[in-house]
């Protein structure tokens, strides 16, 4: 067995009895696009890990976006004392689209913050705190109803460039796009152009195509959008959560029972 961030080249030469593979992040494309990987080899992700800190730090942009604390600061440094009516997120609506761990819980607490949730769901199964929960076809209506579309999509072939011109212009021109899925889930110069045509309010990013963003990538310099070096599932004590994932599992392993979070390679994660 292997316990790894990503895969190691020549993998499939150096390790031939490799048959188990447990990655210490959720997101599982750059395994299943390795060529090192064989099919035969059992991969499990790091999924549900993520659970605490990521909702944490969407309703943190949440809050961002609506109480205006980054010009709050810069007024601060400019020693200008600017008073601001700012909206309550009460009554709002949350768009998920991916309602998987970390979704079921930004919907627990958003609804406690009297957010309306609605999202979308490979299966359509009912979430508590999600006022309706839609399957993939109900990605148009989710994305007309919300004030926030949030992505927490993995990467597959029916996700990456979802957000395009044309899914962009189903948002309201109010909304704001929040990616913390994968980065290629949007289209880098559609979502540019939308913010400045004023198609969309604006985006939090924290998830992009290549990391770190190189620095003249224009995701830096455009009004509107806000860009976190991907932090939200950075935790000081998550390498635990981990490591119990893996001990679980060894044990799992080690007596021939069902492993825990395996991944289907049809689906994608």
């Amino acid at each position: 067995m292997l316990l790894a961030w990503r895969p190691p080249k020549a993998m499939a030469t150096r390790a031939p009895r490799l048959t188990w593979v447990q990655s210490l992040t959720g997101g599982m494309d750059q395994w299943l696009a390795s060529p090192d990987v064989p099919p035969k080899v059992t991969l499990t992700c790091a999924r549900g890990t993520h659970r605490l800190q990521m909702p944490e730090h969407i309703l943190g942009a949440l809050f961002l976006i609506t109480k205006q604390f980054g010009p709050i600061v810069l007024d601060q440094r400019a020693r200008k004392w600017t008073r601001r009516i700012n909206p309550t997120l009460g009554g709002m609506t949350l768009g998920v689209l991916g309602l998987g761990a970390i979704g079921a819980e930004v919907a627990r607490k958003a609804s406690a913050l009297d957010i309306r949730v609605i999202g979308t769901k490979r299966d359509a199964a009912k979430v508590p705190g999600v006022e309706r929960v839609y399957g993939p076809d109900g990605t148009d209506e989710v994305l007309r109803e919300a004030d926030f579309v949030l992505l927490l999509l993995p990467s597959t072939a029916e996700t990456r460039d979802l957000m395009n011109r044309w899914h962009l212009a189903r948002m309201k021109r109010s909304a704001w796009l929040l990616n913390f899925g994968r980065g290629d889930l949007v289209v880098d110069d559609d979502l540019i152009a939308a913010v400045k045509g004023k198609t969309i309010a604006g985006a939090v990013l924290d998830v992009f195509r290549k990391e770190p963003l190189p620095s003249e990538h224009p995701f830096w310099t455009t009004e509107g959008i806000v860009v976190l070096p991907h932090v939200g599932g950075l935790h000081p004590t998550r390498d635990r959560f981990v490591a119990a994932l893996f001990v679980e599992n060894l044990k799992r392993f080690a007596a021939g029972q069902p492993l825990r979070e395996v991944v289907d390679r049809a689906r994608g994660y």
